[in-house]
């Protein structure tokens, strides 16, 4: 299935990432990059990014990864969500790529990878998608 939507009618379908801010900046069933911007607001102790706001970014990335591999009709749901942690985000924006790993007829598994500005890897992110059809 061969989908033409802009970053932006994708992030209209998920309400909550854009309650959070999260922008995408490409999308395609290869790769798909997004960055969630710090504020005070998206902090946990200490002025770090919180982890939840992390792996809604990461979610994000690897839902709309899955969903621009799936066959015509069919819609995903998150089977699974591994997260390493490696650094904090402390300014700035964390900013991610996803990848899948695996496009089957039942399932899709996407790494989705997240930085800082200064290219340092701040989590990486594997993900198991359900293929319903």
């Amino acid at each position: 299935m061969t989908l033409t939507l802009t970053t932006d009618q994708i992030l209209d379908a998920m309400p909550f990432a854009r309650t959070l801010g999260i922008e995408l900046d490409t999308a395609s069933s290869n790769e798909v990059t997004g960055h969630l911007t710090w504020s005070p607001d998206r902090c946990t102790a200490g002025g770090m990014l919180h982890g939840g706001a992390l792996m809604a970014l990461a979610d994000t990335l690897g839902a709309t990864c899955a969903f621009l591999n799936l066959p015509e009709g069919a819609v995903t749901t998150t089977l699974e969500s591994k997260t390493n942690f490696f650094r904090a985000v402390k300014n700035a924006h964390a900013q991610g790529t996803a990848r899948p790993l695996h496009v089957g007829r039942t399932s899709i598994v996407v790494q989705t990878d997240l930085y800082d500005t200064e290219d340092r890897r701040v989590a990486q992110i594997t993900q198991t998608q359900a293929v319903l059809r």
